[in-house]
């Protein structure tokens, strides 16, 4: 995201539609939606996540996708004949700021549901307010373990994978491409340290070793101590665990090193929001996405591609739009299913729902495990295409279902109270 793009500090939802323009989000508004009733409460989602911060980019894909949805949705009919209404906090990446979101969409906007976070931190810290406040809490985003596994709470799911399945979708393949030698360069909050210890889990078990690694600040903008470290420590892989805009401008810093002609460049998590704001010469490695929009042999991905990008001027979906569009679809599934917004109910209700493949939009039928609350996604490993255009940026190598390498909720740690 440019930076004359990006909101005032202290922005405020309630000037969200006013500045959605300057945003190019307008369009996310462009489906007709019925007329209803002043008597028809509207059924509200409250959707709190970064529109500024490092992880801003990603934060509006989840919201393009989310909105997209409610359109959808309102245009048939809403859900139990009543119109959807997201309602859009910025959590600027910010566990306090996520939670102090949370509590005025509750205690002011009254709504039905919480969902959103990139931001693992703040995914845990919204986990635990919508627990105490008996909220069902649909994470979009935030990928650390222990939010379905020792930290996990009855009235939070995920549809984003776990760190384990993001680190297991490709592991093999770099371990085997590249060698047994890596080097950790990770970011210093939970959902780095969560992929670090995922991975070092895995290559201990095939015999490697970690020749070095360091923690690196969110926000971080000069990575060369780093990357003099990496060079010295001549790793035959340089495993990468930064988010959003860190990830962006060390992947830049590293080409500039010339790193990455002599060191095999990977990592658990990558998103077409990245590939598309690097340079060419910046586009490399082997890298794990969680969902992609070209899938050919895949029923209604064609579809929902051509739909999107033309309510969005040719802008294709991604990962994190998928998981707007699909969390809000799980919503709406559940309330369906329970025949009621009550969050006891609505939870009963979505343990066990699978997505259709028209919301699934992948080979296997996702469901959300009873058992922890888990979205079993496939993963999407593959490497960047250097030489790639908008959006033909990522090679799948293989579409890998979720439950295939996902960790059992006893493994995770989570044990829920069963009714």
């Amino acid at each position: 995201m440019h930076e004359q793009d990006k909101p005032e500090e202290g922005f405020d939802r309630r000037d969200f539609l006013k500045t959605a323009g300057a945003m190019g989000l307008a369009t996310m508004f462009a489906t007709a939606k019925p007329t209803w009733a002043a008597s028809e409460t509207p059924i509200k989602i409250g959707l709190v996540d970064p529109i500024t911060s490092t992880f801003a980019a990603l934060g509006h894909s989840e919201i393009k996708g989310a909105q997209f949805a409610e359109a959808e949705i309102n245009k048939a009919g809403g859900i139990l004949g009543r119109p959807l209404q997201v309602l859009v906090e910025d959590s600027a990446g910010n566990p306090g700021t996520a939670v102090d979101k949370s509590s005025r969409l509750v205690s002011q906007d009254k709504v039905d549901f919480l969902m959103g976070t990139v931001n693992s931190a703040a995914s845990l810290a919204v986990s635990q307010f919508a627990n105490q406040h008996n909220k069902l809490f649909l994470c979009t985003g935030g990928h650390v373990d222990s939010l379905t596994g020792s930290e996990c709470k009855s009235t939070t799911f995920r549809t984003c994978s776990t760190t384990w399945m993001l680190t297991a979708g490709d592991f093999e393949t770099l371990y085997k491409k590249f060698g047994k030698k890596w080097y950790f360069l990770t970011t210093d909050y939970a959902f780095g340290k969560s992929e670090q210890t995922d991975y070092t889990t895995q290559l201990k078990k095939v015999g490697g070793t970690v020749v070095g690694g360091a923690l690196v600040p969110v926000g971080t903008t000069d990575f060369s101590s780093y990357l003099i470290d990496v060079k010295a420590k001549s790793p035959q892989v340089l495993c990468l665990l930064l988010a959003g805009n860190d990830q962006v401008n060390c992947m830049k810093q590293i080409a500039q090193f010339g790193i990455n002609k002599d060191i095999a460049v990977g990592g658990a998590l990558f998103e077409l929001e990245q590939a598309q704001a690097l340079p060419e010469a910046a586009r490399y490695g082997w890298w794990t996405m969680e969902w992609y929009w070209n899938q050919p042999k895949t029923p209604h991905v064609a579809d929902f591609v051509k739909r999107f990008s033309a309510a969005h001027k040719g802008e294709y979906p991604t990962a994190r739009v998928w998981f707007g569009y699909a969390s809000t679809y799980a919503i709406k599934l559940a309330v369906e299913r329970a025949k009621s917004t009550d969050t006891a109910k609505v939870v009963k209700a979505m343990e066990g729902l699978v997505l259709p493949p028209e919301v699934a939009l992948q080979p296997t039928a996702p469901v959300y495990r009873a058992e922890d609350h888990q979205l079993m996604i496939s993963m999407f490993p593959g490497h960047v295409i250097q030489t790639g255009t908008y959006p033909n940026l990522f090679d799948v190598s293989a579409i890998v279902p979720g439950a295939s390498i996902a960790l059992s909720p006893q493994e995770m740690g989570c044990k829920l109270p069963r009714t």
